[in-house]
């Protein structure tokens, strides 16, 4: 398939649905890694297409979502501080933080920009030096490169205004902390296709080898995640449990050499804490000492800051496949995306967001499946 409507079309669907059912015996329990992915689910019905067959459990794949609360109230400090110009996406914004976010902190006069590329935080750097300018570094492999990139050409130019506030994880380590855990319920795994882009699918193939779990890099097309999602029935049917790339247009074993190597030469591995998991040994990225010229947590001396999160937002057990957005009890009442207690509500990827969105709410909802809404 060529074109985008290719791969949102019905009759693709269909077929491939007869392909499920050729081959199902017992249902299944999948997980998604991507709310980019979780958001094509809930909008085309796949999750009700499927329903009896699989459950796809929803899991940590959205950067914001998972991006610790401290590094929000770092974030919110930096921000607030006089003569600095705080850069971000867009999605950071509205995340909130313990008694703030940056949209509030900025209707209150805080210089807070929104850019659409680190890059751009660089320009801002560049005319005007009289101001820190501090861009705000999140997400998973994906955004690693690029953010490394700033960083690498601040220091070539002796852009001694710029920094960075870090704060990335990297997937195959929390996909490991979820498989290992008593409670786990995940048999098969869609992949993250635009991460393994970056990184390849190497690394996941020690995972699929310990835990005995299939993975399945996969596109974000609604014909990419039921492709996927056969992939993943067909080994677990057989009991086989290895890498099947379903991502070929994209994603290549070894990954992009180039975006790995200015990632390596920039960061260093570091233990990190994910909103939701907790601290997973090895699943940060930290500015190395070369570099350390450039790390905002370095330059900016913080104040005692305390931290604590809604206790009415279970997100933490939604992050870990464990409970749906539904069965929270404030989802769609206290907790709106006009009125967020956590991540997971604010997010453009965010799985509590998809739910509201696409009214997954009480479980008896009308089914739209494969309408380009």
């Amino acid at each position: 398939m060529k074109y985008i409507d290719e791969f949102r079309n019905p009759i693709h669907a269909i077929n491939i649905l007869k392909q499920i059912d050729a081959i199902w015996t017992k249902p299944h329990m999948i997980m998604e890694i991507c709310g980019g992915q979780t958001h094509t689910i809930m909008k085309y019905g796949i999750d009700q297409l499927l329903a009896g067959k699989v459950e796809l459990i929803h899991g940590p794949g959205c950067p914001v979502c998972v991006t610790p609360i401290e590094s929000i109230d770092n974030a919110l400090y930096i921000a607030s501080l006089p003569d600095v110009i705080f850069t971000s996406f867009g999605d950071m914004l509205r995340v909130p933080g313990s008694h703030n976010d940056l949209l509030n902190l900025r209707s209150q006069g805080a210089d807070i920009r929104i850019v659409y590329s680190p890059l751009e935080s660089l320009q801002i750097a560049r005319k005007n030096p009289d101001k820190q300018v501090v861009f705000f570094a999140i997400g998973f492999e994906t955004t690693a490169p690029g953010n490394a990139m700033t960083i690498f050409q601040a220091k070539k130019e002796g852009l001694s205004n710029y920094s960075v506030l870090v704060s990335h994880v990297l997937v195959p380590p929390a996909l490991q902390y979820i498989l290992s855990a008593p409670s786990n319920r995940v048999q098969g795994i869609l992949a993250a296709g635009h991460v393994c882009t970056i990184n390849g699918w190497k690394e996941y193939e020690t995972i699929t080898q310990k835990y005995h779990v299939p993975i399945v890099p996969t596109g974000f097309e609604p014909i990419d995640i039921l492709d996927g999602i056969y992939k993943v029935i067909k080994q677990l049917e057989s009991g086989d449990s290895y890498i099947d790339n379903q991502y070929l247009r994209s994603v290549h074993k070894e990954g992009n050499i180039h975006a790995q190597e200015i990632v390596h030469q920039v960061f260093d591995v570091c233990d990190q804490k994910w909103r939701g998991l907790g601290v997973i040994p090895a699943s940060g990225m930290k500015i190395r000492q070369e570099y350390s010229d450039f790390d905002a947590e370095l330059r900016f001396e913080y104040k005692d800051i305390s931290s604590y999160e809604s206790s009415e937002c279970i997100s933490s057990l939604i992050l870990q496949g464990l409970k749906k957005p539904s069965m929270c009890a404030v989802f769609a009442k206290e907790c709106t995306p006009s009125h967020p207690l956590g991540a997971p509500m604010v997010s453009g990827e965010g799985v509590c967001s998809a739910y509201y969105k696409y009214q997954r709410i009480v479980g008896s909802e009308k089914i739209e499946v494969m309408c380009d809404q």
